[in-house]
């Protein structure tokens, strides 16, 4: 352990209490201002958008692919010449990759060593979460606070170089991460920096960052993986600095780009390094928690936990449901997603009579499918879509309640109905949507002019927007999706005085709409909707400008 100099060499003190102050330079604090008006503070993992939108692992589950996590960690994987310091977690949509990470992060944390973290969302309402721009800055920003010593470095480095903010990924992680801990004295008799954790989420989620020249022709649209390369390939680089004291746990669904960079193809050339043999991998080996850890036990020990909580919600007598064998026949469903399991159970608690019924069903139309997880889960979200009194509306509203929110939770729900419902009197949000409380959070009608709609899983676009898997009676064109919004939003512009849906709001001599986007400009909801309408109908507009 190590000691405090005041103390050194000294005899016979006594304290009840020792409070220690730490006790900034002059000009350190201005620059660390700086620095954290450039972070992404809903991207870290106890954020309170976090923990919000993100669930944790059940207790009792993944209990095994939390240990090896962690004693990867704390112990590397014994390789102690020349450690690898980043493992990749993958597994396809619904297996729980972000509850394991966060659940990781909050037993990390607890133990003092969670360096960092920042997880991706391209749903959030925080930009900084849907692009890379914040990533270094945000990670800089807990690494200071977790090692105080390089409090002063970082600020010298931002002070030295007043720019790095507006420079590439790679010079802020040379400037701001590896130019501090180089820095960091390390004496013979002090062990130094000692190793923890940066955990990295969603990576897959992560948007390109798009470039405009106000005169001069923009260049092509960069595409998500490229920008997902420049993440990956400045991770490498300052994990293989040797001032680097820490690993990195980067979690994703194994697309293209992550397959390449994690396990390359084998070299052509005999004379090449063969990257894909584990001698030669600077990584460590992958975590898949599709393949590599059978997740059928843990979601055994979940259904378990929610079938006791919904007999008490629904007051049947202890073991008197669901039926014997149920348990197992669901976790055969699952085939190993998570996703499959809770979506079961969110349909169950949201039914609005006795759910049995509705298992009964659900275990039916299982019977008809082989043993394939997408194929089970979209089964199952067919089944739940179908149970909406007009499923292909349902499907037309559902498509543009998310094109319109656009990853802004400060849309909301009432200004959403009002732009999509033909008929102000009808109540055809609950009409359509009601049926789809396990697919969509939907705040009660006393709530909605505060609170947005919240889409459960990413999931269901990957079903809706594959015409393979939701079928051509789902399925509808995002060029469709537009068009509903063009016609709505034209809809709404035309209405007269006597249509408006909001008595009293004030005209401005010009039609409603725009009138009270710009009054309630001040808590962006409905102007958010009248801007991003506008842009999708600029977007069309422009392609058939271009067409002719």
């Amino acid at each position: 352990m190590e000691q405090f100099g005041v103390f050194n060499h000294s005899q016979n003190v006594q304290a009840e209490t020792i409070e220690i102050v730490t006790i900034l330079p002059s000009g350190v604090a201005g620059p660390l201002q700086k620095l954290e008006n450039r972070i992404a503070a809903a991207a870290i993992y106890d954020s309170a958008e976090c923990c919000r939108d993100a669930s944790k692992c059940h207790p009792e589950t993944r209990v095994a692919v939390q240990a090896h996590l962690y004693n990867w960690i704390v112990d590397g994987d014994g390789e102690s010449d020349q450690p690898k310091k980043i493992t990749w977690v993958t597994g396809p949509a619904g297996t729980g990759k972000t509850a394991v990470m966060r659940s990781l992060s909050e037993r990390c944390k607890a133990d003092g060593v969670l360096v960092a973290t920042f997880f991706f969302a391209s749903w959030s309402d925080s930009p900084g979460r849907r692009r890379k721009t914040a990533l270094i800055t945000t990670i800089v920003h807990q690494l200071a606070r977790y090692h105080p010593d390089l409090q002063i470095e970082v600020a010298k480095a931002i002070d030295e170089n007043s720019d790095v903010f507006d420079k590439s990924l790679r010079t802020q992680m040379q400037v701001l991460v590896l130019g501090p801990l180089q820095t960091i004295p390390r004496p013979v008799n002090r062990p130094g920096l000692r190793r923890g954790v940066i955990i990295i989420d969603g990576l897959d989620e992560c948007e390109a960052e798009q470039y405009h020249r106000a005169k001069a022709k923009s260049p092509p649209p960069r595409e998500n993986s490229e920008d997902q390369q420049e993440i990956l390939e400045v991770l490498q680089e300052m994990s293989s600095n040797p001032c680097f004291p820490f690993c990195l746990v980067i979690a994703s669904r194994p697309e293209r780009v992550f397959r390449s960079f994690f396990e390359p193809e084998p070299a052509d050339d005999p004379a090449e390094p063969n990257l894909d043999n584990k001698n030669h991998s600077p990584f460590a080996h992958k975590l898949d928690l599709h393949a590599t850890y059978n997740a059928s036990a843990d979601i055994t020990t979940f259904l378990e936990a929610q079938f006791n909580l919904l007999r008490r919600n629904f007051r049947f007598p202890p073991g008197s449901w669901p039926p014997p064998g149920t348990i197992q026949k669901l976790v055969e469903n699952a085939s190993g997603q998570f996703i499959y399991a809770v979506t079961v159970i969110r349909a169950l608690a949201a039914y609005k009579e006795s759910p049995k019924d509705l298992l009964e069903v659900l275990l039916k139309i299982g019977e008809k499918v082989k043993s394939n997880p997408l194929k089970q889960l979209d089964v199952l979200y067919l089944h739940i879509l179908e149970s909406s009194p007009n499923p292909l509306y349902s499907v037309r509203w559902i498509r543009a309640i998310n094109r319109i929110i656009g990853g802004k939770a400060t849309i909301f729900a009432f200004d959403i109905n009002m732009l999509l419902q033909m008929d102000p009197e009808d109540n055809e949000a609950e009409r359509l949507l009601g049926t789809l409380h396990s697919l969509i959070q939907i705040p009660p009608y006393s709530h909605q002019k505060t609170t947005s709609y919240v889409f459960y899983h990413k999931s269901l676009f990957d079903f809706l927007e594959d015409s393979g898997r939701c079928g051509a009676t789902l399925h509808i064109q995002h060029e469709e999706v537009l068009e509903l919004l063009w016609n709505r939003f034209n809809r709404a512009c035309t209405n007269t005085t006597s249509d408006n849906p909001h008595p009293g709001t004030p005209q401005a001599g010009i039609d409603w709409w725009v009138s009270l986007a710009i009054a309630r400009k001040q808590h962006e909801s409905l102007w958010w909707i009248f801007w991003g309408v506008h842009k999708s109908v600029r977007a069309v507009l422009d392609l058939f400008q271009s067409v002719d």
